[in-house]
């Protein structure tokens, strides 16, 4: 009998609390089996001058995620050559595990513009989304989004009321280049890692 499997993708540069508030969110309300955490590798949506390193962002990561057993780490899109592309993933993942069902856990700006991704079809009918309301002003649009998604592709959209956290990773490279303080945005032992490494001062 296959697994129920949560996928949270993102550069992670770095990870933070919003990122793990809203997995483990997912975990419990979803029921899932696991939650892989998937640095994506060449993000063709993203300037990658500013993303660091795939390893030192994997490491971040491990460093998170260190005590909660239902948190894992996919090399898949670091490993990927070329652009990551999420239908390319799940193609992936299904030939590896076919009996298992994905959960794909993003926020709501991903859904508004999932239709954006290549090949949008592909992954609305092979996997269920589950996408959080975050910030107040969201919920109409989010209804409205999922709606249409569901009836132009028969999507499986389940609407996820996260608990928000108004954190992003570019508000925590911009305190770390302006020597503001990022405490409480983001594990100790993550901020100690890029204190130790200078990550981020010049971004």
């Amino acid at each position: 009998m296959g697994k129920k499997i949560g996928i949270m993708g993102g550069t992670f540069n770095p990870v933070h609390y919003g990122h793990l508030l809203l997995a483990e969110s997912a975990r419990e309300v979803f029921e899932l089996d696991k939650v892989l955490f998937m640095p994506s590798g060449d993000s063709y949506m993203k300037d990658a001058s500013s993303i660091l390193h795939g390893e030192t962002r994997m490491q971040m990561l491990k460093l998170a995620i260190d005590g909660n057993p239902y948190f894992e780490i996919s090399r898949i899109e670091l490993d990927r050559t070329g652009p990551t592309y999420t239908c390319d993933t799940l193609a992936q993942l299904q030939q590896q595990n076919s009996e298992d069902t994905y959960y794909f856990i993003m926020g709501a700006d991903s859904l508004l513009m999932l239709e954006s991704w290549k090949d949008p079809e592909y992954v609305l009918r092979n996997c269920t989304i589950a996408a959080a309301v975050r910030g107040t002003g969201t919920a109409e649009k989010i209804e409205k989004i999922a709606g249409h998604l569901i009836y132009e592709y028969q999507a499986d959209i389940r609407i996820l009321p996260a608990r928000y956290i108004d954190i992003s990773s570019s508000d925590i490279r911009e305190n770390i280049k302006n020597g503001a303080s990022i405490r409480y945005m983001l594990p100790e032992k993550v901020i100690a890692y890029i204190q130790e490494n200078g990550l981020y001062a010049s971004c």
